[in-house]
Formats: structure tokens, C-alpha cells, sequence
């Protein structure tokens, strides 16, 4: 589990809840959420299709939970399996058992004999689909972030209007400037500390699952190509050194 999604997220809203103080009820429009979101929810369909929609969801699962291995971890895999290539040929790959999906495939494409730069070009394209599909998920993400606040404004002029409409009355005046505020602020937070913070955690994860994937593909070629062990790790710990300063 991703503990820091957790407690950015708690933070957030505990700071928001806390500078309520006694009177959270003063700070809840009905109006204000459903321009707020219903806007934001209308304008998301429009922009993408349900079956983005649909993966988002679930590559939305990734903010909050990690399921793989650190990248140290991997490497250290690699060089496990780069052993029993060595010591017992490629064939003995295929009885290597690993959760890593995008792992056991290649493993199995190098016990099969594939040619290795055939190998590579199929990987490789399974990576550029897989980073397209994440940066759709990103993209949603951002654009809602994006949205929010708009949609914050909308209700903020929706609110003027119901105000100017009704000076005869004063009794009105406080609710519709109550609403007219209350919504540009459910827009920013929303944006603030949902949306834009998520879009990012998620573009995080996107790059490190891509530079995960990479390395398999190196170490899988390395291996295959019959690479020593101690070159294999040098060589992955060096790819791993460049994306920690590209990072």
C-alpha cells in the first residue's frame, strides 16, 4: 500500500475540516456540489470515452496500492535468474515462477528461443502501449484538475446572479453569496488536494513501471545473449542510475 497517497489525502482534508471548526454545516451548498460536480463529471464523459474512463478506474487503484518490487529488488531478481540460465540453460527458465506478469512473458519468450532482437522490438512495443494507456489515465486526471476550479467559477456567477436577481429581498442575499463562494471553494480543493495531486502520483508510477519494464527487457536480452552475471547487474544498475537522475 502507498502510505503517502494515504496521508497526503488525510492531511488534505483534515486541514480543510479543521478550519471549519465547530460550524462544517456553513460550509455545505447543495447548489454548489452539483455545479461543482455534476460539471466536472458531464465535462470528463465528453472529453473521454467510457473505456478510458473505465481503465482510469483502475489504473486509479495504483495511487494507492503498489503491488510490485522496489527496482533494487528487481535487479537483485534478475541476477537470480541470470544464475539458473547459467547454471542449468535457458530451457530452465520456463520453470521460473514470478508475479510479475510483464516478467514471466519475457521469461517465456526466452526459453522458447526467440530471437532476442525480435524479443526486443515485442517488449518494447508492449511498453509504448502500456505508457499510452497510463497517459490517458493522466490525462483525465489533469483535466479534471483543470475543470474543478471552472466549474467552481460557474457556480460562483450562478450564485451573483440569484443575488443581483433578488436585492428587493435581503433575507436571500446571504445564501446565494454563501453559494456563489462555497462552490469556487469545492472547485479549488477538489483540484488541489484530488485531482492534480493524483495526476501526478500516477505520472510517477507511470515512469517507474515503464523503467521496470525496461530493465526486464535488458535483463531478459542480457541473459539470453549469455551475459555474465556481474555485467548483467552493472548493466541494470547503470540504467537504473540514469532514470534516478532523470528523475
Amino acid at each position: 500500500m502507498d502510505i503517502a497517497t494515504i496521508i497526503g489525502l488525510t492531511i488534505g482534508g483534515g486541514v480543510v475540516i479543521g478550519l471549519m471548526g465547530h460550524n462544517v454545516g456553513l460550509f455545505y451548498s447543495t447548489h454548489a456540489v452539483i455545479v461543482v460536480f455534476g460539471g466536472l463529471l458531464g465535462s470528463t464523459f465528453v472529453k473521454f470515452g467510457m473505456e478510458d474512463i473505465k481503465a482510469s478506474g483502475k489504473m486509479l487503484k495504483k495511487a494507492f496500492v503498489s503491488p510490485h518490487a522496489d527496482l533494487k529488488d528487481l535487479i537483485r531478481q534478475m541476477v537470480d535468474i541470470s544464475n539458473i540460465a547459467r547454471k542449468n540453460g535457458l530451457l530452465a527458465l520456463e520453470k521460473v515462477k514470478v508475479e510479475n506478469e510483464f516478467l514471466q512473458a519475457a521469461l517465456q519468450h526466452c526459453s522458447d528461443g526467440v530471437d532476442p532482437k525480435l524479443m526486443k522490438e515485442v517488449l518494447t512495443k508492449e511498453i509504448e502501449y502500456m505508457a499510452e494507456r497510463h497517459h490517458v489515465g493522466v490525462l483525465m486526471w489533469e483535466s479534471m484538475g483543470e475543470a474543478a476550479p471552472a466549474f467552481g467559477m460557474v457556480g460562483t456567477l450562478v450564485g451573483m446572479v440569484e443575488m443581483l436577481s433578488n436585492m428587493s429581498d435581503p433575507s436571500s442575499i446571504g445564501g446565494a453569496m454563501a453559494t456563489a463562494l462555497l462552490a469556487t471553494m469545492y472547485g479549488a480543493i477538489v483540484a488541489n488536494t484530488i485531482t492534480i495531486p493524483l495526476a501526478i502520483k500516477l505520472h510517477h508510477y507511470s515512469r517507474e513501471e515503464q523503467m521496470r519494464c525496461q530493465l526486464i527487457v535488458d535483463g531478459v536480452i542480457g541473459i539470453q545473449t549469455g551475459l555474465n552475471t556481474r555485467m548483467l547487474e552493472q548493466v541494470l544498475k547503470t540504467g537504473l542510475s540514469r532514470y534516478k537522475r532523470e528523475d
